[in-house]
């Protein structure tokens, strides 16, 4: 099993920034692909951004430009730059890990954008 942590999270203003990270442990295998979700209230937990052991990036179009995943393998960590916030960021931020048909998320870190 693989076990997540998140933390980074936390109230900025519009425009600010926030780096969130997330520490894996467990047995971790490669290739793997790290996954950043979000849910905000009364909507569907959507994909935000992943990237695979080899480094491939993919983002969703809302926040291109904005954000960017990066990880360090050597530490099983990942990490999400988020810049330019806005309010509708607003979200509970989540890390998954996806190996296969295996699947692990993390408790999830509170990301509060004020306008």
């Amino acid at each position: 099993q693989v076990q997540l942590v998140e933390s980074g999270g936390g109230s900025v203003q519009a425009g600010g920034s926030l780096r969130l990270s997330c520490a894996a442990s467990g047995s971790i295998f490669r290739p793997n692909t790290m996954n950043w979700y979000r849910q905000a209230p009364g909507k569907q937990r959507e994909l935000v951004a992943n990237i695979t052991s080899g480094g491939t990036t993919n983002y969703a179009d809302s926040v291109k430009g904005r954000f960017t995943i990066s990880r360090a393998n050597a530490k099983n960590t990942v990490y999400l730059q988020m810049n330019s916030l806005k309010p509708e960021d607003t979200a509970v931020y989540y890390c998954n890990y996806r190996e296969g048909v295996y699947g692990s998320w993390g408790q999830g870190t509170q990301v509060t954008v004020s306008s």
